[in-house]
């Protein structure tokens, strides 16, 4: 998982509340058995004008020019900008996925859903609660201003605007240690790697039968 430490951006705002996850990544792009390819699928149903499904070539389909990720304003945009509730619906780790594969690295809204608030962390997305009005000023600024960008200092945890004030932010130590380390679930148990290897070494030489169980 890639680490998270300072992050500056472009910012996208993606004016809607209550977006789900089947809207993030909708339901017939979970087919897949990889955790990867779903960048070009984020927002599918409003991305495009055209039903997509896996396989795809997005180069042949028909984009939505009205859609936020469409407009040139946009491209290369790597904070987005929501509004509250955002993520709920089901609990599919692949909305975190598609949102990461597109290219964002952090997420700022009011309110998230809590599956998926938590799923983010574990997949290397920031994502940040403000206040509702805070929000609603940084939507302004951004329709204001072409090319806003923001800073994300995690360690400090604060978002810093362009014109350098800062606004704080909370986070759980646990999830920032992870961010900033760059360490999923597996990354880890992996820290563990020397332990678990003495004890499969000790278990083995105590129950050597285990050895031909499990090769069978």
């Amino acid at each position: 998982m890639q680490k998270f430490t300072v992050h500056k951006g472009l910012v996208a705002p993606l004016d809607r509340e209550n977006v789900d996850t089947d809207a993030i990544i909708p339901k017939q792009f979970l087919k897949s058995i990889k955790k990867t390819g779903f960048g070009p699928n984020l927002f599918d149903e409003w991305r495009y004008l055209d039903h997509g499904e896996p396989g795809m070539d997005p180069a042949s389909r028909k984009p939505n020019p009205d859609f936020v990720l469409n407009q040139p304003r946009y491209q290369g945009a790597s904070i987005l900008l929501a509004r509250k509730n955002f993520g709920c619906g089901s609990s599919r780790e692949h909305a975190p996925w598609a949102l990461e594969q597109y290219g964002f690295r952090a997420l700022i809204a009011p309110s998230f859903a809590d599956i998926f608030f938590n799923n983010c962390f574990k997949n290397g997305l920031l994502p940040i609660v403000l206040p509702e009005n805070v929000v609603d000023q940084l939507f302004d600024e951004v329709a204001a201003f072409p090319g806003y960008e923001l800073t994300i200092d995690l360690p400090r945890q604060v978002v810093v605007r362009p014109q350098g004030e800062e606004i704080p932010f909370e986070v759980n130590a646990f999830r920032k240690y992870c961010l900033l380390n760059g360490l999923d679930d597996i990354g880890l148990t992996l820290r563990h790697a020397d332990k678990i290897r003495e004890y499969e070494a000790r278990r083995l030489a105590t129950k050597p039968w285990l050895a031909h169980t499990l090769l069978a």
